[in-house]
């Protein structure tokens, strides 16, 4: 019995690693576990079997301040990859995200014998369009998480296939909002489900606005609860800074009971990022605060073009979750829609009409995202390894 195909895998920070860890498994099942895995992963890949050949804590750095005294440590990173990714000429090399790392990968193994495959778009409907002229010199085939992106690759000439949002994939688990109410003694009361974020510096930006707002609804609802999604890096400032609210605040950390919150609660309020997604495919009316430094907010305003920062309106081409951002970050306005949608039920199931719409377009319903991507991967291998020996010969 054969050992499958080699795939080198290459993940540099850490929601690439929890892509990867699913792509993996997926490949696992439909070869029947004949496949090899070679490359660079975190903590999730290593539970599908990678032992990954750079130290995943090196990588695995967000922010431009912050990664500016690792450049050349990470460089260096770059340069090891390549040189293993050559020594072991796998069937397909999959960079995934984190494209300032990958591309870098990618480029160098130009016109050597392995496919050269990268998962997750960069997102050049918002700003640097030119980046797809750029990666279609050197990639052969690109894999996209949103149902829009396929046409920006595909008129610079690179094969696109779209396999839908891994929002859509819980990976098991199953949302059990009774028994989340039952556990945290919520009854029938209405529950506000809060999500400030997972970094360090937005929840300081937008927990004191979040406080005010949660302040505000309480007083008019004094039946209102709060419950608070959060990661265990940020959970003690999270919980610290909550203690004080109103509404007798719930904190909950694992991904498990995040899913559970959302089924238990009737609103949320988000800060900006894929947790909007999240909620939608959870059917969980919701809206998005956010704010970032003046000098941040301006740049962005010239770089980065798009009629929404919530990718539901995107998708949706219409404005159907009310966004907060910058001066209009605010508590009274912020409180005003979230009250709207605790008190009219119409409003709220027009909502998740309409985010279900949304969750269709990112691939719910269908064949879950990483399968997708792992059978369109096993078949561009299959036709690559026609090509080179089209008689059926064997090296």
């Amino acid at each position: 019995m054969t050992e499958g195909p080699l795939i080198f895998l290459v993940a540099a920070e850490a929601s690439a690693d929890g892509l990867g860890a699913r792509l993996m498994r997926a490949l696992k099942e439909e070869t029947g576990g004949r496949v090899r895995f070679a490359g660079v992963g975190g903590p999730a890949m290593a539970g599908e079997g990678l032992a990954s050949l750079v130290p995943f804590g090196e990588l695995n750095i967000m922010g431009i301040v912050e990664i500016v005294p690792h450049v050349a440590r990470v460089l260096r990173r770059v340069r090891e990859t390549i040189a293993a990714a050559r020594s072991l000429s796998p069937a397909a090399v999959v960079t995934i995200d984190a494209p300032a790392f990958s591309f870098r990968v990618q480029r160098k193994l130009t016109g050597g014998p392995s496919l050269l495959v990268h998962y997750v778009a960069p997102t050049v409907w918002a700003w640097r369009p030119g980046r797809a002229k750029m990666i279609a010199r050197f990639l052969d085939h690109l894999l996209c998480i949103l149902p829009f992106e396929l046409p920006y690759f595909e008129k610079v000439g690179l094969p696109a296939s779209f396999v839908g949002h891994s929002v859509v994939e819980q990976d098991g688990v199953v949302p059990d909002g009774a028994g989340f109410r039952r556990r945290h003694r919520l009854g029938d009361a209405p529950v506000l489900c809060v999500l400030p974020g997972s970094r360090l510096g937005e929840i300081r930006r937008l927990l004191p606005v979040f406080g005010e707002t949660v302040t505000r609804l309480v007083a008019e609802r004094p039946s209102l609860r709060v419950v608070v999604p959060t990661v265990s890096s940020v959970a003690p400032e999270v919980k610290a800074a909550i203690a004080s609210w109103p509404g007798a605040p719930i904190v909950v950390e694992t991904i498990e009971e995040k899913h559970h919150a959302f089924a238990a609660s009737t609103v949320a309020l988000a800060a900006s990022g894929t947790v909007n997604l999240e909620l939608s495919v959870a059917g969980l009316p919701f809206a998005i605060a956010y704010k970032v430094s003046r000098l941040s907010y301006l740049v962005g305003r010239l770089m980065v073009k798009v009629p929404s920062i919530v990718m539901t309106n995107i998708l949706l081409n219409r404005n159907v979750i009310a966004e907060f951002l910058q001066g209009r970050c605010r508590a009274d306005l912020i409180a005003a829609e979230i009250g709207r949608l605790l008190d009219d039920p119409e409003a709220r199931r027009a909502q998740a009409a309409a985010t279900a719409e949304a969750a269709t377009q990112l691939g719910r319903g269908g064949p879950p995202p990483s399968q997708r991507a792992a059978r369109i991967l096993l078949d561009l291998i299959g036709r690559r390894a026609k090509m080179a020996h089209p008689l059926g010969e064997r090296s």
